[in-house]
Protein backbone atom coordinates (compact mmCIF):
# COMPACT_ATOMS: atom_id res chain seq x y z
CA UNK A 1 0.00 0.00 0.00
CA UNK A 2 1.48 3.12 -0.42
CA UNK A 3 1.04 6.54 1.22
CA UNK A 4 -0.72 8.10 -1.74
CA UNK A 5 -3.73 5.20 -1.57
CA UNK A 6 -4.14 5.50 2.20
CA UNK A 7 -4.78 9.39 1.91
CA UNK A 8 -6.93 8.82 -1.33
CA UNK A 9 -9.06 6.35 0.53
CA UNK A 10 -9.47 8.52 3.79
CA UNK A 11 -10.81 10.77 1.51
CA UNK A 12 -13.43 8.91 0.19
CA UNK A 13 -16.10 9.74 2.50
CA UNK A 14 -15.63 13.58 3.26
CA UNK A 15 -12.99 16.19 2.56
CA UNK A 16 -10.08 17.00 5.30
CA UNK A 17 -7.28 18.97 6.06
CA UNK A 18 -3.88 17.35 6.96
CA UNK A 19 -4.55 17.88 10.94
CA UNK A 20 -8.11 15.68 10.14
CA UNK A 21 -6.13 13.66 7.84
CA UNK A 22 -3.39 12.33 10.70
CA UNK A 23 -6.08 12.25 13.39
CA UNK A 24 -8.22 9.56 10.97
CA UNK A 25 -4.46 7.62 10.58
CA UNK A 26 -4.02 7.64 14.32
CA UNK A 27 -7.61 6.18 15.19
CA UNK A 28 -7.37 4.52 12.03
CA UNK A 29 -4.60 3.28 9.75
CA UNK A 30 -1.76 3.79 12.16
CA UNK A 31 -1.33 -0.13 13.24
CA UNK A 32 -1.13 -1.08 9.47
CA UNK A 33 0.03 1.94 7.91
CA UNK A 34 1.73 4.38 9.98
CA UNK A 35 2.66 8.10 8.60
CA UNK A 36 4.29 10.54 9.94
CA UNK A 37 2.73 14.31 9.69
CA UNK A 38 5.48 15.86 7.24
CA UNK A 39 4.38 12.72 5.47
CA UNK A 40 0.92 13.13 5.14
CA UNK A 41 1.57 17.23 4.40
CA UNK A 42 4.01 15.50 1.77
CA UNK A 43 1.64 13.67 -0.06
CA UNK A 44 -1.31 15.52 0.09
CA UNK A 45 1.03 18.05 -2.14
CA UNK A 46 1.93 16.05 -4.99
CA UNK A 47 -2.25 14.65 -4.79
CA UNK A 48 -2.88 18.02 -5.52
CA UNK A 49 -0.43 18.89 -8.01
CA UNK A 50 -1.30 15.47 -10.43
CA UNK A 51 -5.35 16.35 -10.20
CA UNK A 52 -6.00 13.49 -7.81
CA UNK A 53 -7.08 16.13 -4.70
CA UNK A 54 -8.14 19.44 -4.66
CA UNK A 55 -8.41 22.57 -1.80
CA UNK A 56 -12.12 22.45 -0.99
CA UNK A 57 -12.18 25.33 1.66
CA UNK A 58 -9.45 27.45 3.03
CA UNK A 59 -9.26 28.69 6.65
CA UNK A 60 -7.65 30.18 8.93
CA UNK A 61 -3.81 30.17 9.02
CA UNK A 62 -3.54 28.63 6.40
CA UNK A 63 -5.42 25.47 6.46
CA UNK A 64 -6.47 23.90 3.88
CA UNK A 65 -9.19 21.59 3.45
CA UNK A 66 -8.78 18.62 0.83
CA UNK A 67 -11.50 16.70 -1.08
CA UNK A 68 -10.66 13.72 -3.62
CA UNK A 69 -11.80 14.59 -7.39
CA UNK A 70 -12.72 12.05 -9.46
CA UNK A 71 -9.46 11.58 -11.02
CA UNK A 72 -8.52 10.54 -7.46
CA UNK A 73 -11.58 7.71 -7.35
CA UNK A 74 -10.52 6.09 -10.33
CA UNK A 75 -6.79 5.94 -9.09
CA UNK A 76 -7.83 4.70 -6.21
CA UNK A 77 -10.78 2.43 -7.61
CA UNK A 78 -7.24 1.45 -10.55
CA UNK A 79 -5.44 0.85 -7.41
CA UNK A 80 -7.96 -1.91 -5.43
CA UNK A 81 -9.28 -4.07 -8.69
CA UNK A 82 -5.80 -3.95 -10.41
CA UNK A 83 -2.57 -3.65 -8.64
CA UNK A 84 -2.02 -6.92 -6.76
CA UNK A 85 -0.90 -6.10 -3.43
CA UNK A 86 3.16 -6.23 -2.20
CA UNK A 87 2.67 -9.52 0.26
CA UNK A 88 6.11 -9.09 2.03
CA UNK A 89 7.60 -12.76 2.81
CA UNK A 90 10.33 -11.90 4.65
CA UNK A 91 10.41 -11.29 8.17
CA UNK A 92 13.51 -10.45 10.74
CA UNK A 93 12.37 -12.07 14.07
CA UNK A 94 11.40 -15.35 11.96
CA UNK A 95 14.60 -15.16 10.29
CA UNK A 96 16.94 -15.38 13.62
CA UNK A 97 14.63 -18.08 14.84
CA UNK A 98 16.37 -20.26 11.96
CA UNK A 99 19.63 -19.38 13.54
CA UNK A 100 18.48 -19.79 17.35
CA UNK A 101 20.73 -23.33 17.00
CA UNK A 102 23.91 -20.50 17.15
CA UNK A 103 22.58 -19.46 20.97
CA UNK A 104 22.48 -21.12 24.21
CA UNK A 105 19.51 -23.32 24.78
CA UNK A 106 18.75 -20.34 27.73
CA UNK A 107 19.73 -16.89 24.57
CA UNK A 108 16.89 -19.06 22.51
CA UNK A 109 14.24 -19.47 24.77
CA UNK A 110 14.87 -15.88 25.95
CA UNK A 111 14.53 -14.76 22.67
CA UNK A 112 10.83 -16.36 22.20
CA UNK A 113 9.43 -15.72 25.28
CA UNK A 114 10.49 -11.97 24.53
CA UNK A 115 8.61 -12.57 21.00
CA UNK A 116 5.81 -13.69 22.44
CA UNK A 117 5.65 -10.57 25.23
CA UNK A 118 6.08 -8.52 22.37
CA UNK A 119 2.62 -9.82 20.90
CA UNK A 120 1.08 -9.87 23.57
CA UNK A 121 1.70 -6.16 23.74
CA UNK A 122 0.86 -5.70 20.77
CA UNK A 123 -2.35 -7.49 21.30
CA UNK A 124 -3.06 -5.21 24.28
CA UNK A 125 -2.67 -1.88 22.00
CA UNK A 126 -4.90 -3.20 19.88
CA UNK A 127 -7.59 -3.87 22.13
CA UNK A 128 -7.38 -0.43 23.94
CA UNK A 129 -7.11 1.18 20.37
CA UNK A 130 -10.34 -0.55 19.53
CA UNK A 131 -11.82 0.09 22.83
CA UNK A 132 -11.50 3.85 22.23
CA UNK A 133 -12.27 4.47 18.66
CA UNK A 134 -15.46 5.85 17.99
CA UNK A 135 -16.97 3.23 15.54
CA UNK A 136 -19.79 4.04 13.45
CA UNK A 137 -21.37 2.54 10.30
CA UNK A 138 -19.18 4.12 7.70
CA UNK A 139 -16.92 2.48 5.23
CA UNK A 140 -13.58 3.24 7.50
CA UNK A 141 -15.08 2.15 10.73
CA UNK A 142 -16.73 -1.02 8.92
CA UNK A 143 -13.54 -2.16 7.06
CA UNK A 144 -11.32 -0.98 9.87
CA UNK A 145 -12.74 -3.15 12.52
CA UNK A 146 -11.99 -6.24 9.90
CA UNK A 147 -8.52 -5.47 9.91
CA UNK A 148 -7.89 -4.31 13.74
CA UNK A 149 -9.30 -7.82 14.14
CA UNK A 150 -6.66 -9.16 11.50
CA UNK A 151 -4.22 -7.35 13.93
CA UNK A 152 -5.22 -8.66 17.35
CA UNK A 153 -5.92 -12.06 15.86
CA UNK A 154 -2.16 -11.99 14.20
CA UNK A 155 -0.74 -10.95 17.40
CA UNK A 156 -2.72 -13.58 19.08
CA UNK A 157 -1.31 -16.25 16.77
CA UNK A 158 2.24 -15.15 17.18
CA UNK A 159 1.84 -14.89 21.17
CA UNK A 160 1.08 -18.47 20.98
CA UNK A 161 3.58 -19.85 18.34
CA UNK A 162 6.78 -18.12 20.24
CA UNK A 163 6.01 -19.60 23.73
CA UNK A 164 4.57 -22.76 21.82
CA UNK A 165 8.23 -22.62 20.19
CA UNK A 166 10.04 -22.05 23.65
CA UNK A 167 8.46 -24.98 25.21
CA UNK A 168 10.24 -26.94 22.15
CA UNK A 169 13.42 -26.08 23.59
CA UNK A 170 12.88 -27.21 26.87
CA UNK A 171 15.60 -29.75 27.99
Amino acid sequence: MSLRHAVLGLLTNRPASGYDLMKLFETSLAHVWPATQSQVYGELGKLADSGLVEVSAEGPRGRKEYAITESGRSELHRWLTEVEPVRTRRSDSLLRVFFLGELTRVEAKAYLLTEAERSAQQLAGLKEAESAIDWGDDPISVHGRLALEYGKRLSAMHEEWARWAAEQLAP
